[in-house]
């Protein structure tokens, strides 16, 4: 599920928005992506219905989940909207979904009529109307709100030529990009399906059989993470000095060929542990940033079969180096793709929150800067200290760092001046009737085990 805000250009320019085609045409430029098979709802504010917090959710296959899904949907985005300041005065939602092979964009409209009846009855029950309930499909668009078929006809009005419209114009002024259509963004962050799948999941299977216990030690524990920082700087500064090309699948085939098997098992095993993670997010900005983008997507996509929730990992990494980075579309599908793999991903979820509301990521890169400073300052000073330890001298009144002072213990002296033997050689020397303690003997103690002879003659509690 994914909110965005609106961004504006540099002159903070308004767009007047005039019918059901001038909204869908502007959706791609509101999200940043062409949405596919997904749930979009924008809130709507004051008298001239000014865009404000949006969301978005895969469309469920099953339509048994759509009454709770469209409660859920209503209630985040309307909850959301007040902790911003204002609650919505109406919403706009899409339905978009493309046939499947031989299917119609009409039929797609009628089989998803329910869900769109659905979300207005949810956002009615909040007092918020729902002003327009639209579904794209197959190059037409349909209204679930206008029944009169001589501006709403039954097959559909066609959408307008990309990039004609003043949402279009106005968002070629502001450097507002579409960075195509949600699923070929998903594409750049799903598991191989084709490939050298298996030899792959060979080289996960063997990394887990020796990393993951090593990981449990708390002596080798450090030192994978070690190793897994300096491979995954090795990978990043390999992928650095590469050319890349311009097509985004041509681009992330030559990244794929850049990094072996072992490798990419080594490091995605390595990212399991939270402390190495979080290593390995501090390289978020900069020159290193777009190198560190590849590889945590190229690591993403080896996550393959039974390791698929590993990909929890590298995910959540490239969706903080795109947020970090300033883009929130992409920001929000990988970590969107991070909570599918692994929905208790603590890291990914607290990003998503942080993302969708708003937050400014500069708090956390502040901090992640400050602890690499700690951190370095701390590795370079362990070795001072050895060596120090290693050549401080050892004279009187001084002994070498770690070592504790042995304890002198004075023995009181008896009355004839000579000290008392130790308790240990009073139980070295041979036991002899004349110096054997005497006891009076019960009858049945020998037979009463130790810890109960402890507690006799106790007050039962």
């Amino acid at each position: 599920m994914n909110s965005h805000r609106e961004p504006t250009g540099p002159a903070d320019e308004q767009v007047t928005l005039r019918g059901p085609a001038e909204l869908v045409d502007a959706l791609p430029y509101v999200l940043g992506f062409h949405p596919t098979d997904s749930i979009v709802m924008v809130a709507l504010h004051g008298s001239r219905g000014r865009f404000g917090g949006r969301l978005r959710l895969g469309i469920p296959r099953a339509s048994q989940e759509w009454a709770a899904v469209a409660e859920q949907l209503a209630e985040c985005l309307v909850e959301g909207s007040e902790r911003r300041g204002a609650r919505p005065d109406g919403i706009v939602v899409f339905l978009c979904q493309d046939p499947p092979e031989g299917g119609s964009g009409r039929q797609v409209m009628e089989r998803l009529r329910p869900l769109a009846q659905k979300l207005r009855t949810a956002c009615g029950a909040l007092d918020v109307p729902v002003y327009e309930a639209l579904c794209v499909s197959d190059g037409r668009y349909w209204s679930y709100c206008c029944p009169d078929a001589r501006c709403c006809p039954p097959e559909g009005n066609p959408l307008g030529v990309p990039g004609t419209s003043a949402m279009a114009a106005a968002a070629a002024y502001a450097g507002i990009h579409v960075r195509g259509t949600l699923r070929e963004m998903e594409a750049r962050l799903t598991p191989w399906t084709a490939g050298d799948t298996a030899g792959q999941a060979r080289a996960l299977d063997a990394a887990g059989s020796s990393i993951v216990p090593r990981i449990l030690d708390a002596r080798g524990r450090r030192q994978v993470a070690n190793e897994t920082i300096a491979t995954a700087e090795r990978l990043r500064g390999r992928l650095a000095e590469a050319s890349t090309a311009t097509a985004w699948a041509e681009a992330d085939a030559a990244d794929d060929r850049l990094i072996s098997h072992e490798e990419a098992a080594a490091v995605i095993l390595g990212l399991q542990d939270r402390t190495t993670r979080d290593r390995a997010a501090e390289c978020m900005e900069g020159p290193d940033a777009a190198s560190a983008l590849r590889l945590w997507r190229a690591l993403a996509r080896r996550c393959v079969g039974g390791w698929a929730e590993h990909a929890a990992a590298p995910l959540t990494l490239a969706g903080w180096v795109a947020w970090s980075t300033g883009d929130e579309p992409g920001a929000r599908v990988a970590l969107g793709l991070a909570l599918r793999a692994d929905p208790g991903y603590l890291f990914a979820r607290l990003l998503h929150q942080a993302c969708n509301d708003g937050l400014d990521p500069e708090d956390l890169r502040s901090c992640l800067r400050k602890e690499r400073k700690e951190r370095k300052e701390r590795e370079a000073r362990e070795p001072r200290e050895a060596a120090a330890d290693r050549t401080a001298p050892h004279g009187p009144g001084r002994r070498p760092r770690g070592l504790r002072r042995p304890s002198r213990r004075v023995r009181p002296k008896s009355a004839e001046g000579r000290s008392r033997p130790s308790r240990s050689a009073a139980t070295k020397a041979p036991a002899t009737p004349e110096t054997r303690p005497r006891k009076a003997a019960r009858p049945h103690d020998r037979f009463i085990p130790q810890a109960a002879r402890r507690t006799r003659g106790r007050r039962p509690t």
